[in-house]
C-alpha cells in the first residue's frame, strides 16, 4: 500500500501542475467581457444618455465620427465659448465632427434653468445647432456614467479625475476612444489642429 501511494504521488503532482497551468492561461473575464483572451475596452459607444426631452440618446449612433464632449452652462464666464463650439461644428461637421453639450449645474449654480430654458437660451443667443442634452452631474456619486468613463480615460491636472469647471472638453476619436481632455479656459478654436488630425485618420 505504501508503494502505491509513493508511485501515485508524482502522477497526482503532475495533474495538479497541469491544471494550474491551464487556469493561468485561460482568459480572465472582466466586467467588459473578453475577446480572444483579451478584455474588451469600453468606449463612448457603450453609453446612452438623456436628451433634452428625457429620451434615450445612444452614443453608438456616433460611430465613425470624431466627437467633442463639453459640459456647458448658461451663466458662466466661459459661456461665450458656445459660439466657438458652434463654429467648430459648422466648419467640421461635414467632415465627421460631432459636438455634444451636457448642461451641468454643479459649478456655482451657473446652469439653473430647465432643459427647455437651456435649449431656448442656446438657440436664441448663440444659434446652437449641435445637440445639447439634458442636465446631468459630472462629479460625485450622481455623476453620469459617461462622465465617469471620460474622467478616467483622460485625467486632468496632476492626475485628478474631477471636472474642475464648466466647459471642460474631451476629444474622442473615430473609434470612440478619448484622445485628450482640455481645460475650461482652452478656447474651442485652439482645438482645430487636434480635430483636423483626428478627422484625418
Amino acid at each position: 500500500m505504501k508503494i502505491k501511494l509513493t508511485a501515485a504521488g508524482p502522477l497526482l503532482l503532475g495533474l495538479a501542475l497541469a491544471a494550474a497551468a491551464s487556469a493561468a492561461q485561460a482568459p480572465v473575464k472582466s466586467e467588459t467581457g473578453t475577446v480572444k483572451g483579451k478584455a474588451m475596452e469600453k468606449n463612448i459607444y457603450d453609453f446612452t444618455v438623456k436628451d433634452a426631452e428625457g429620451g434615450d440618446y445612444s452614443l453608438a449612433g456616433l460611430k465613425g465620427k470624431v466627437v467633442l464632449v463639453v459640459n456647458v452652462a448658461s451663466k458662466c464666464g466661459f459661456t461665450p465659448q458656445y459660439a466657438g463650439l458652434e463654429a467648430l461644428y459648422k466648419k467640421y461637421s461635414g467632415k465627421g465632427l460631432a459636438v455634444i453639450g451636457f448642461p451641468c449645474n454643479q459649478f456655482k449654480n451657473q446652469e439653473p434653468g430647465t432643459n427647455e430654458e437651456i435649449q431656448h437660451f442656446c438657440r436664441l443667443n448663440y444659434g446652437v445647432d449641435f445637440p445639447v442634452m439634458g442636465k446631468i452631474e459630472v462629479n460625485g456619486p450622481g455623476a453620469d456614467p459617461l462622465y465617469v468613463y471620460l474622467k478616467k480615460a483622460a485625467t486632468g491636472f496632476l492626475g485628478s479625475e474631477a471636472i474642475k469647471w464648466n466647459f471642460t472638453k474631451f476629444l474622442v476619436d473615430r473609434e470612440g476612444k478619448v484622445i485628450r481632455r482640455y481645460a475650461s479656459a482652452t478656447k474651442p478654436e485652439s482645438l482645430e489642429p487636434d480635430i483636423e488630425k483626428a478627422l484625418g485618420k
